[in-house]
């Protein structure tokens, strides 16, 4: 993986020149591509936390997903672009202040800098989900109550409260006191980290998390941050639709339109046309086009190159779709499927969970995208899968018999002995 910020201009970007640069749809997959981080090869020796900080550098924030049927979500942005890292990474890195979770893109964590960039977003009740700002609206008191035990005896995860209420018949089944924890933690009066064991949040003070360099930093206004969020999320994503820019930070659209009409104007975005797109681009002014793309990653359903579906498929004319909240019957790939990234394409899915009892990958379900051919796929899927394994401390590598891959998948894994 290169290191460090990419090549300044967009002398290599084809068409440049005019008011509006001309994009063709491979150069615009590439372009993101190279923006994400999978343009350069992958660390060759010993990979440490300086590779995590670059990973960062590109991505600008990685979301959290508590499913850990393969390993928690937040690890495999990691692995898809620095291979086999320290699985704690991230913990350690948040327990040491350069990380911290708050409300972005969903749930994610963020470089510790990028702090002040949210106070708006902490001011800003309103914004947040109904039943949590209703619980600060309706029963402050108790809010109030709830942030002196964490005053005194924090940090705590919901179910420590001497108080926390019945869980409720909600979906996520959130007590009183979980939801007025997360009140508090929207609105940053306190801030959390993980508990290892469950993966739950532990609250505390934000004064006793968030270092006071960091507080101390002015805030911009509402918009000031909004401008520096648009211009963050072009960087990461190279070439990009407005909706695309927002989505990235989870900025309403509307809203921040004039914005990037201004962040136009003042040079910090370019307008782009990319062939096929039904909707005007915008380019950062560092993004840069690699002649190739040789990548080969297996993605997290909540990677950020892929975590935008309409995006996705507009890119690579991958339609994508997470299947976990369907029924079993109404599952076309399967429960958690990784898209398979070969050279600037997606070329595969697969189904996939660690089998920590049977000490194996267990590959339920392998899929090659039409045209693609399948010996290439499923040799270069096999070379990952076996990484994959390794990393997780898998003994092995098992194809179960479904899809139009499993076949030669499971003929290259055994001719590598890992099955």
């Amino acid at each position: 993986m290169p290191g460090g910020r990419p090549p300044p201009g967009t002398g290599n970007v084809a068409g440049m020149g005019g008011d509006r640069t001309e994009i063709s749809a491979a150069q615009a997959r590439r372009i993101a591509l190279h923006a994400q981080g999978f343009a350069g090869r992958r660390p060759a020796g010993r990979v440490d936390r300086r590779h995590v900080r670059r990973v960062l550098d590109r991505v600008g924030l990685i979301q959290i997903d508590s499913v850990n049927v393969l390993a928690r979500s937040q690890e495999l942005p990691l692995f898809a672009r620095i291979g086999a890292h320290p699985r704690d990474a991230l913990p350690r890195m948040a327990a040491d202040a350069e990380l911290f979770e708050y409300w972005c893109h969903e749930a994610s964590l963020l470089p510790i800098d990028l702090w002040p960039l949210m106070r708006w977003r902490m001011e800003r009740p309103d914004g947040v989900w109904k039943d949590i700002y209703a619980i600060g609206r309706d029963d402050p008191g108790y809010v109030r109550t709830v942030l002196e035990e964490v005053r005194e005896r924090g940090p705590l995860a919901a179910g420590d409260l001497s108080d926390p209420g019945e869980r409720s018949a909600s979906m996520w089944g959130w007590s009183r006191g979980k939801r007025a924890l997360e009140h508090l933690f929207w609105a940053g009066a306190v801030t959390a980290r993980r508990r290892p064991s469950d993966f739950a949040r532990l609250y505390d003070l934000t004064e006793r998390v968030i270092p006071e360099r960091v507080r101390a930093l002015p805030a911009p206004s509402e918009d000031g941050a909004k401008r520096e969020l648009l211009v963050m999320a072009a960087r990461s994503l190279g070439v990009a639709t407005l909706h695309d820019l927002c989505d990235y930070h989870r900025l309403n659209v509307p809203r921040a339109r004039h914005l990037v009409a201004e962040l136009v104007e003042a040079g910090r975005l370019r307008p782009a046309r990319v062939e096929g797109w039904d909707r005007p681009a915008l380019l950062h002014p560092d993004a840069h086009l690699p002649r190739r793309v040789d990548a080969r990653a297996l993605l997290s359903p909540f990677d950020s190159l892929v975590w935008d579906r309409a995006r996705t498929q507009r890119l690579f004319g991958f339609r994508y779709r997470i299947e976990i909240y369907t029924p079993v019957a109404r599952r076309v790939h399967g429960y958690y499927v990784l898209p398979f990234l070969r050279g600037d394409r997606l070329v595969a899915r697969v189904d996939l969970k660690a089998g920590r009892e049977e000490g194996a990958l267990l590959v339920h379900a392998a899929f090659a995208e039409p045209g693609e051919d399948a010996l290439t796929t499923a040799a270069d899927l096999a070379a990952e899968l076996r990484a994959m394994a390794a990393w997780l401390g898998l003994g092995a590598v098992r194809v179960a018999d479904r899809g139009d891959l499993a076949r030669a998948l499971a003929a290259e894994v055994a001719a590598a002995g890992v099955g």
